[in-house]
């Protein structure tokens, strides 16, 4: 149709329009009402039967057990699978598929399912853009909104969480945990394909700055990004935030036993639909609650199995919030610092290496039991912690040790893609023989005096000294937007980035611009052939597919008053991280000119302002400056960027002054 402006979108082109009725027999039949219905239910449960009657449901089967499909849905796609509008990524395009799959599953059982979705944003979309500042803040909005969902629905007995990536999986987590006397179950949504020739979702998203270095041609990089997401469902191919996401849910005994990282649209991963949703047939009957799952014991089998697998540093953030939304005590730095020492890395995946098997390769090799298996010999687990199953872990491993699906998985890995599955997955000598280290380290300093974060076990072998520490002292360059950086980076400023620097980038944190992931920088550090003499130093956020010594979540954030934020360029920065013991510090220890002790930097810090260049991204939304505000009340990056009402309502009520009412006021 031309489209044409004015008056023309009156023009009638389909005389059609006007057969319109105003009435309709409705629905046949009757409800199953009865006389103690009439007299004691609540008005909104008798319309809320006039409702499900009106969208078509049959009267007959109108008092089954309802159960809520809560999922991250997004897209609009034709029966045939092509797009009608796109969603924002592969990982909430096939959700609604395996919704499907479960309420189907559901209904045959005589439950009554409903079902309603929260979409998501992309990480990798929003990278190096404004759509950053949203991203963080869009995990707490979203939970927010499930749970106002859950509740508006009081007649729902079971519930079930349908996600997949970086921001709806870690929301739907916090919204089950937040609902501990209903039976619940976690459905992750899985991953998508690798190209048989081509580069993995997190590599791609550097080949802006390899262009620009000329280390890819025109053609290579509009192939190479055109095939990247080689099947149109599921999360990225490595263990980002999305896939670790998956993996902390089924060890924390949300979902089932080998349901993280299935592929998307494959045979088992609608096969996952149905037997999750006979699962919680089965726990509503046996009145098994989300509460009596999520323990304390079951949070740090999940922190376990997320040093263990080198989970996206993010998860520290995420796995804090939903241990809040549980009313478990939130886990600290110092439990952070005690199980990363105590756990070996035992998988091999992307993006930590060595060899960087994808996230359906980890699933094929037994993918989240199948380490927890080598965690159990290792005595490192509680084998006693209830899951969505019914039965405790140790029973859950004991009938995935001994299943067909574990041979047959296993051999498909070896046949098909010559793959062994111990070379995945492996027991802790072969990975000590290969070189793994433990995943995360929290340096502190006279920089980062309440503690930050780095994936020491994806920093370069070639880096780090035969004790297995790496040590740079380097002048700072100093940033206050991401862009600023890459420019740098790109070599298109005055003064490009050189190797044996040190990357400031400060003002980024939850004040400064909404934790945005930095994910541009760290993947250009990664891909550059330089790249891993140069380290970074923000109170950012990194994605789980960055590696290098990229050291984020500095607290307290540069806005706060954090040291960060009054560093100057050529400041010296001494960085010192032991892979093996995970002891580090980050010190500003003067200038070449005039080389200082960490604790003659700190007096100097003390003394000095904050850069004067330092203020919030003025593009930052209003709405992300009041979750930075608000999250800030309730512990900050280290408490999991949660809002703890208690706290907030305490600050409000203890102010001085009320606010000023700008209608009254006429403002």
């Amino acid at each position: 149709m031309k489209v044409a402006a004015g008056k023309s979108f009156l023009q009638v082109e389909d005389e059609g329009i006007f057969q319109i009725r105003t009435h309709a027999d409705g629905p046949a039949g009757k409800l199953p009402l009865s006389e103690e219905m009439l007299k004691n239910w609540p008005s909104g449960d008798l319309f809320g039967l006039s409702q499900n009657a009106g969208m078509g449901w049959s009267p007959k089967e109108m008092l089954g057990p309802q159960a809520l499909i809560l999922n991250s849905h997004g897209g609009i796609r034709d029966p045939d699978g092509s797009p009608i509008a796109l969603g924002y990524h592969t990982g909430h395009w096939e959700i609604g598929l395996l919704a499907q799959t479960a309420a189907r599953e559901l209904k045959g059982m005589g439950v009554v399912p409903f079902a309603a979705h929260v979409s998501d944003p992309c990480d990798g979309r929003s990278q190096g853009t404004t759509a950053m500042f949203d991203s963080l803040a869009y995990r707490n909005d979203a939970s927010l909104v499930m749970r106002r969902l859950v509740r508006s629905l009081p007649t729902a007995r079971s519930l079930m969480g349908v996600a997949t990536c970086d921001k709806s999986m870690p929301a739907m987590m916090m919204t089950l945990a937040s609902f501990p006397e209903l039976p619940s179950i976690l459905l992750p949504g899985g991953v998508t394909l690798s190209a048989k020739e081509g580069e993995d979702a997190g590599k791609a998203q550097s080949l802006g700055i390899r262009f620009a270095h000329d280390e890819v041609s025109l053609e290579e990089a509009s192939q190479t990004l055109c095939n990247t997401c080689a099947s149109p469902g599921g999360g990225c191919q490595f263990l980002g935030t999305a896939a670790t996401s998956q993996v902390i849910g089924e060890a924390l005994g949300m979902s089932l036993p080998h349901s993280a990282l299935s592929p998307s649209g494959e045979p088992v991963w609608y096969e996952l639909g149905i037997r999750s949703a006979r699962a919680l047939e089965g726990m509503r009957k046996m009145k098994l609650t989300m509460g009596k799952i999520l323990t304390p014991s079951a949070l740090r089998n999940a922190m376990i199995v997320h040093a263990a697998c080198g989970g996206s540093s993010n998860l520290i953030l995420h796995l804090t919030a939903i241990a809040y939304h549980a009313g478990l005590e939130r886990p600290g730095v110092d439990d952070w610092d005690e199980v990363n020492k105590l756990v070996p890395r035992l998988v091999d995946a992307l993006p930590n290496g060595p060899e960087n098997h994808t996230t359906a390769q980890f699933f094929l090799a037994g993918g989240v039991p199948e380490l927890m298996l080598k965690l159990r010999d290792l005595d490192l687990l509680d084998l006693a912690a209830l899951t969505c199953t019914g039965l405790p872990l140790g029973q859950n491993l004991e009938n995935w040790e001994n299943s067909p699906r574990r041979s047959r998985f296993r051999d498909i890995l070896h046949e098909q893609d010559a793959v062994n599955p111990d070379d995945v997955v492996m027991d802790l000598s072969v990975a000590k023989e290969k070189g793994l280290t433990s995943t995360v380290c929290f340096p502190r300093g006279n920089l980062a005096p309440e503690g930050s974060v780095v994936k020491s076990t994806s920093i370069d072998a070639s880096v780090v000294d035969e004790n297995g520490v790496y040590r740079l002292t380097g002048p700072a360059r100093v940033f206050h937007s991401e862009r600023e950086a890459m420019q740098a980076l790109k070599g298109l400023n005055d003064r490009p980035i050189k190797s044996g620097e040190v990357i400031v980038l400060c003002s980024r944190g939850p004040m400064g611009a909404g934790m945005e992931e930095v994910a541009q920088i760290t993947l250009a550090l990664k891909h550059l052939p330089w790249g891993k003499n140069v380290a970074l130093l923000t109170d950012a956020r990194f994605s789980g597919v960055s590696t290098g010594a990229c050291i984020g979540h500095v607290g307290p954030e540069a806005l706060a008053g954090g040291p960060i934020g009054k560093v100057r360029d050529d400041d010296l920065i001494r960085i010192e991280i032991d892979r093996e013991t995970l002891k580090g510090t980050v010190d500003f220890v003067g200038t070449e000119e005039k080389p200082l002790s960490p604790d003659e930097g700190t007096r100097i810090l003390e003394e000095r302002k904050g850069h004067e260049g330092m203020a919030p991204d003025p593009r930052m939304p209003e709405d992300s400056r009041l979750w930075a505000a608000l999250q800030n009340v309730g512990g900050g990056t280290w408490g999991g960027c949660v809002y703890e009402i208690d706290e907030i309502v305490r600050r409000l009520e203890a102010s001085e002054a009320p606010p000023k009412n700008k209608i009254q006021s006429g403002k």
